[in-house]
């Protein structure tokens, strides 16, 4: 640590300017990790909710229903499909209005339609689904949020676009600045390198001070940037609470594990900041690994 602190007074500006870079660089990755997460896992919420519900006349039989149901199973577009009869559609609505009893009185399963709510193995599919479905004489209502699922969708792809050019941007910036910076302050102790190299010491031995101030740097800089993060995401909380009202817990499916995004918790924030660590770490061992390899093959 000693070492690190003299290495940063030697050159004041040169660690100023790396650390600012690698700060900026640091934050907005994180920023944008946390963005992709959230659009991810919002949207395998919206694939798992019913994504087009059809409602028959009452009057249709359950075999002309499970016709239909068995030709969107044969399709290979859907995930899954849930039959609600009569019945089934009565204890829901008497569920939903069981502070009501005038409502109650006023209805019985005979005239509710029954229904199917159909899940599509991916939102592309939804759009064909729902043209089928209209298509059927029985169906008589036929539900599918169009827009948000494309806009949704729309969105997800263009983030995700804009978040890798952006990304590819940032450490490639922050690679030639820390490289620069690096080898300015390699070029200060040339004599003490030269010294280093004539007893004997290995080239391992030699990066080891820059090597361990690039990981001071990058553990310091998202550190920072993580409690910036995290302040102002506990700061807006509230209004975000409210935004998505009526969304429940997000998570995002990692194969292995399904880590929770929404609402706001301690093991989503202390993923996020290992992440934010790691890529800090590599991008200036990357950087200081470069400069360091290229003034010892002189």
């Amino acid at each position: 640590m000693k070492e690190i602190l003299t290495s940063i007074r030697r050159a004041p500006y040169q660690s100023l300017a790396a650390f600012l870079i690698l700060f900026f660089s640091i934050f907005l990755s994180t920023v944008l990790f946390i963005s992709q997460t959230f659009f991810h896992s919002l949207l395998g919420y919206v694939e798992t909710r019913p994504q087009v519900t059809v409602y028959f006349d009452t009057v249709t039989s359950e075999k002309d229903i499970f016709k239909i149901r068995d030709t969107l199973n044969n399709s290979g577009k859907v995930e899954s499909i849930k039959y609600i009869g009569k019945e089934d559609a009565f204890k829901i609505y008497k569920d939903l209005n069981k502070d009501n009893p005038l409502l109650l009185e006023m209805v019985s399963a005979d005239i509710l339609p029954p229904s199917l709510e159909v899940y599509a193995k991916k939102p592309a599919y939804l759009a064909e689904i729902a043209d089928f479905l209209k298509k059927q004489p029985a169906a008589e209502e036929v539900q599918f949020q169009k827009n948000i699922v494309e806009r949704l969708l729309s969105l997800t792809n263009v983030s995700r676009k804009i978040s890798i050019a952006l990304l590819s941007y940032l450490v490639l910036m922050a690679v030639v600045v820390l490289t620069t910076s690096a080898s300015f302050k390699i070029a200060m102790k040339k004599e003490e390198i030269e010294l280093l190299k004539l007893i004997g010491a290995t080239n391992s031995y030699i990066k080891k001070p820059f090597l361990l101030e690039g990981i001071f740097f990058g553990m310091v800089s998202s550190f920072l940037s993580f409690l910036v993060i995290g302040g102002t995401i506990f700061y807006l909380n509230p209004f975000l609470n409210s935004y998505l009202t009526g969304v429940g817990r997000l998570n995002l499916n990692l194969g292995f594990y399904q880590l929770g995004i929404w609402p706001i918790n301690y093991e989503f924030l202390l993923v996020t900041f290992a992440v934010s660590s790691l890529f800090g770490i590599v991008i200036s061992v990357l950087a200081i690994t470069l400069a360091t390899n290229k003034y010892l093959k002189q």
